[in-house]
């Protein structure tokens, strides 16, 4: 499919981009959802409370090394992206674009910096951009040539999407805008599409399964999404967020692809791919996505763009790309590591000009000081057990409120000789223990609850210690506080019951 000028740049382009995510992996620590995700892989299943398995599924394999290295966890994030730079060449060549429109692509996902920073993190979203990629190459080769083979890829393809992120159902509805046009809807009808619709379902169904079994908790999460975030977000402040976090000097690109989506001269092709398209970013606005929910068809849209570039303005001009080629770079030296850590904490915050703000420097992202923050965290919880009685060790527990607190313990807390942390927020509920309460239980919190909140579950309890985050950007998150729990008033079971409908609170 590519041509060996080609296949150098994306070779190139590829190294380029493991390299600063490389960067980022020794000047990191892990975001707070991370945690829970590499939790997941200690419980193996066919669904989880907020997402589907893929996630566990990946994370299992990743702790077979037993490691505690960012880089060992974000070994499948790091080998996604790479397989997406390679899809969107490849679905850039399938459309008719050659080396410059392939290298004007892959430069401006490298200098976006959201797609640096859904693409470095160990969650599902990489994992959804990919399979949402390569069905979109699927799609693509179908409108092309009509082959029935096609549609059988494309199903697996959003089989596997739908496995690793429920947003797959938004290309999936897309998917309607080939029943519009006279060659791909007679085509599909041919086909023996509804075999492989009934394959795609039979291979979901252990997740339908077990959704059913829990009561579907993914509606509660949905839900609660809603409540909380989503109903607030506005148009305007989506928009923005899609305009200026990949990189607004990359809006040519992605705007100039909406439009250069109708080509005249590839009408046949472009015009079933286009509908699809369209109705995607319909549904996804519809349901008031947040910004990230539309980075998959931002980069299809940024593959029409680079086309549009290197078939209508290089042909005309090609001295344009130098100051193209600069003004990205430039930008991206700036914007990159305000999406990816390839600076450490210190230094950027002389890069970006932090000033402290009520004692804070306010970074937007977790992962660049979280190190500090949980070293601080458990060495404080790591005084608190052993100031206890050898007896009361023996049996204590520790209670994390948010499951990224319950998940840093369980990763790190050996290094700290601390027992494994229980929690009732997200996917911990699943695997919250069963029988008596110890006598003991130390349990911490940022100041998204109280001393109260444990008191309706502990009749002695006592805060002992405090721990500053000098780098949290909101409030709630510039102290966690350590409090000591005795004298439960319930066993575990009475526990799990009173959070039964709380999970994601």
């Amino acid at each position: 499919m590519f041509k060996n000028k080609t296949v150098i740049v994306v070779i190139v382009m590829c190294i380029i981009k493991l390299i600063l995510h490389l960067i980022a992996d020794y000047n990191s620590g892990f975001q707070g959802d991370e945690f829970l995700h590499i939790e997941t892989g200690n419980h193996p299943a066919m669904g989880y409370m907020e997402f589907p398995p893929v996630i566990g599924w990946l994370a299992f394999i990743q702790n077979l090394f037993h490691s505690q290295a960012v880089f060992i966890h974000h070994i499948f994030t790091h080998i996604a992206a790479i397989l997406i730079m390679v899809i969107c060449a490849m679905i850039t060549t399938a459309l008719g674009g050659k080396t410059n429109a392939v290298f004007m692509l892959l430069l401006c996902i490298i200098v976006a910096p959201a797609f640096g920073r859904s693409q470095q993190l160990f969650q599902p979203v990489v994992f959804s951009q990919l399979f949402w990629l390569l069905s979109f190459l699927q799609l693509v080769l179908f409108a092309k040539t009509l082959k029935t083979k096609y549609i059988l890829y494309l199903a697996l393809s959003l089989t596997a999407g739908f496995l690793t992120k429920y947003d797959i159902v938004f290309f999936i509805a897309g998917l309607t805008g080939l029943l519009f046009f006279k060659e791909t809807r007679t085509a599909l009808l041919k086909t023996a599409t509804l075999k492989y619709i009934l394959l795609s379902l039979l291979i979901i169904s252990p997740n339908i399964y077990w959704q059913i079994q829990h009561q579907f908790p993914v509606l509660q999460m949905f839900s609660r999404l809603y409540e909380t975030q989503l109903n607030k977000l506005s148009v305007a402040d989506v928009f923005k967020n899609i305009f200026i976090s990949p990189n607004p000097f990359t809006a040519v690109f992605w705007i100039a692809g909406l439009l250069f989506m109708f080509n005249k001269k590839d009408e046949i092709v472009y015009r079933p791919i286009a509908a699809c398209v369209l109705l995607s970013i319909c549904f996804l606005a519809f349901s008031k996505s947040k910004a990230y929910y539309f980075y998959p068809v931002i980069i299809t849209l940024m593959i029409f763009g680079s086309i549009w570039f290197e078939q209508n303005v290089l042909l005309k001009r090609s001295w344009i790309i130098y100051p193209t080629v600069f003004l990205l770079l430039a930008s991206g030296i700036i914007l990159v590591p305000f999406g990816l850590a390839v600076l450490p904490v210190n230094s950027f915050i002389k890069f970006a000009h932090l000033k402290k703000q009520d004692g804070n420097y306010k970074i937007d992202y977790e992962e660049y000081y979280s190190r500090s923050k949980w070293q601080k965290t458990l060495t404080a919880i790591e005084k608190v057990f052993d100031s206890l009685p050898v007896q009361e060790q023996q049996h204590c527990l520790i209670w994390g409120k948010h499951y990224s607190q319950a998940g840093a313990v369980n990763l790190f807390g050996n290094n700290y000789h601390l027992p494994k942390a229980f929690s009732y927020h997200g996917s911990f509920y699943l695997w919250a223990p069963k029988g008596e309460i110890p006598a003991t239980v130390i349990a911490f919190t940022n100041d998204e609850a109280t001393i109260d909140f444990f008191k309706c579950y502990f009749n002695d309890v006592v805060a002992v210690a405090k721990v500053f985050n000098p780098y949290a950007n909101f409030a709630k998150d510039y102290w966690q506080t350590i409090y000591l729990c005795k004298l439960p008033k319930q066993d575990f079971s009475g526990l799990k019951k009173i959070f039964e409908n709380r999970i994601f609170e």
